[in-house]
């Protein structure tokens, strides 16, 4: 199965998705911010980084790029689309999801190891996951806070399209403690914590079997690849 995995300018966690995606089971596919064409793959990831340098808003120029346009005509045809962290941030500003992510409460970056709730298993991403299963991955932004107008957030409360919660702390001052959310057609998710610096024992955060033994974040992953198979 062929993962697409997004490369802007000012991408630095492509590389690390791409990992991700070959743990699994995948296979992954470079595709380049100036192509208009993402190809025949499966799924498609929009990584996390700083593209275009953050500049006029996180996400907002890369979300005009040829690639993108590709990216709404994937998903618009179903096919399954994970954005992290600055990925996430695109797809708010590509209208592939509602909301938007601002400035950090506290106007600091935040790096930590973070638990999240799942709120919605029945994604293409989310599916090995159970609903309530409180799994740990590591998180990194400045302009991680999740915010929308109230009936958006109402609306998303109410259609099960919050897909993780902060557990413990809300490390951004998001929303109702949002840390992700499904598109309406349910196959496009985003969050701001990083799954794939999670997919192998020694290298992620935290788990049950003691430091750096956590690999919650390959479910994401896995999880990709069987819904498509299915």
């Amino acid at each position: 199965m062929k993962i697409g995995v997004v490369t802007f300018p000012g991408t630095l966690d492509d590389g690390d998705a791409a990992r991700a995606v070959r743990l699994a089971g995948g296979e992954p596919v470079a595709l380049w911010y100036a192509s208009d064409d993402v190809g025949e793959v499966d799924a498609i990831v929009l990584p996390g980084g700083f593209s275009y340098g953050d500049y006029l808003r996180c996400g907002a120029i890369a979300a005009l790029t040829p690639v993108m346009s590709a990216v709404v005509e994937a998903a618009g045809k179903g096919v399954p689309v994970l954005g992290i962290c600055n990925g996430f941030q695109i797809l708010c500003e590509a209208h592939l999801l509602p909301g938007a992510l601002v400035r950090n409460e506290g106007q600091r970056f935040v790096c930590r190891e973070q638990k999240l709730a799942v709120e919605n298993a029945d994604t293409p991403w989310t599916s090995g996951f159970t609903r309530g299963q409180v799994i740990t991955i590591p998180l990194k932004n400045g302009e991680g806070c999740f915010q929308a107008d109230a009936e958006t957030v109402a609306r998303l409360e109410g259609e099960g399209r919050v897909a993780f919660r902060y557990v413990g702390v809300n490390p951004n001052g998001s929303v109702d403690d949002i840390a992700g959310v499904v598109s309406e057609s349910g196959n496009v998710v985003g969050l701001m914590p990083h799954p794939e610096h999670a997919v192998e024992s020694g290298f992620g955060p935290g788990g049950a079997d003691g430091l750096r033994s956590g690999t919650d974040g390959l479910t994401f992953f896995t999880s990709a690849l069987e819904s498509v198979l299915a």
